[in-house]
């Protein structure tokens, strides 16, 4: 039996035809055929480029990919996803239906609904590949709905993610476990709480945070914006910001640009708490000895947050057969399982681990390290992904001073 599950591991990294069925209705051809197709081709692969943990990972890959399948992936590091849009935008719009400069992209969120909306992706291609077999989907549901919209096998899922707290017990003695408790710590702290400036992506989690526990009906945020009802939705909000504001830090009339700015604050003393949306990223950060041993990581009560991210393959990609190899390596237990491990980059895995063979299961087998959540909690759906720009927006409006 153990040789039986190692047998199925290298088909399952492999990606050969025979691992894993697909359905009949969804093969658009055989998985021999577009990995023969894929040898010899690059993959342009753009994607946030701010995390040496990342990068040293995705070179790991794409030697992986190499020695695996000849295929070469180059890592075109970006500081906005929104930029890659721009340009698949402006390829089509100049009439390059192919041989675009995008093959695939890390992408979720606002500009999946983008690109879903404006027709500027590649599939539905998904569900089809060999390595989608062993997603969670039931536990998981965030690996087939991005911010409220179905992905409709338009994007794979790569990697999860749930808004977390990050403090030194020296410090925070009691953890804040509601935004009611965060606003109290913050009043007895002043100036030693704040958030990343909207529309940096965990300022503006902070506010959907807010939001979802502020709200007495939140099954409006998980169904498209409506402008009518934006005032009376978003009420509680603003109320809670107007008084949590005068605590914060520089009283909030300034706010750090960027969660790495905020994270330095947190290892400099400057700031109790810090957020993030990586549950082990104070644990890395220990690792890397950028924060003292003494910083733990916390999730509210009620729950944080959480979404899946995604791979996707744009409509006009030069190599999609290639991409689709590369994306299906990055779903496989041997790749995922990597990308978990807290030496390497510590991204929770999108896969039923349950499911898996023993001996592969094993791979995730991860020692618990200092500064990892020690009791995880809920996940809360993020709301739709079109009430962001509003919300956004408007915070701007109020509260951006300079």
């Amino acid at each position: 039996m153990k040789n039986q599950s190692k047998r199925t591991f290298l088909k399952l990294s492999v990606g050969g035809a025979a691992a894993l069925a697909i359905p009949s209705w969804a093969q658009t051809a055989p998985w021999s055929t577009i990995e023969a197709n894929a040898r010899g081709k690059t993959v342009y692969f753009n994607a946030w480029g701010g995390s040496e943990r990342i990068n040293v990972y995705l070179q790991w890959v794409a030697a992986e990919l190499v020695r695996r399948y000849g295929v070469q992936l180059q890592h075109v590091k970006l500081t906005d996803t929104v930029d890659a849009v721009k340009r698949v935008r402006t390829e089509l719009a100049a009439g390059k239906r192919s041989g675009g400069s995008i093959d695939m992209m890390w992408i979720n969120g606002e500009n999946f609904l983008t690109m879903k909306r404006e027709g500027l992706l590649h599939g539905p291609f998904a569900e089809q590949l060999p390595n989608f077999e062993w997603v969670d989907t039931v536990n998981k549901p965030t690996t087939r709905f991005d911010f409220g919209e179905p992905t409709a096998g338009l994007e794979a899922p790569w990697g999860m993610a749930q808004f977390t707290f990050f403090g030194d017990r020296r410090q925070v003695t009691a953890p804040p476990q509601n935004i009611a408790e965060l606003l109290s710590f913050a009043q007895k702290n002043p100036g030693r709480v704040t958030y990343p400036r909207p529309p940096a992506f965990i300022g503006t989690t902070f506010l959907k945070q807010v939001l979802l526990e502020t709200t007495t009906d939140r099954a409006a945020f998980y169904r498209p914006h409506d402008a009518s009802a934006f005032g009376a939705a978003t009420a509680g909000l603003w109320k809670y910001l107007d008084r949590l504001h005068p605590s914060l830090w520089r009283q909030g009339k300034q706010f750090p640009a960027t969660p790495a700015a905020q994270r330095q604050m947190v290892a400099d003393g400057e700031l109790f708490i810090g957020l993030t949306f990586n549950p082990n990223e104070a644990a890395n950060e220990i690792a890397a000895k950028r924060l003292p041993t003494s910083v733990f990581s916390w999730q509210l009560a009620g729950g944080t947050l959480g979404n899946t991210h995604f791979l996707a393959i744009p409509v006009n990609a030069s190599a999609s057969d290639a991409a689709r190899v590369a994306i299906n390596f990055l779903m496989s237990p041997e790749a995922q399982a990597r990308k978990a491990d807290i030496r390497h980059w510590g991204d929770q895995t999108v896969l039923d681990t349950a499911r898996l063979p023993a001996d592969v299961r094993a791979l995730f087998s991860a020692t618990s390290a200092p500064g990892t959540v020690e009791v995880p909690r809920p996940v809360l759906l993020e709301p739709h992904a079109s009430w962001v720009d509003p919300i956004e927006k408007e915070w701007v409006r109020r509260y951006a001073v300079n």
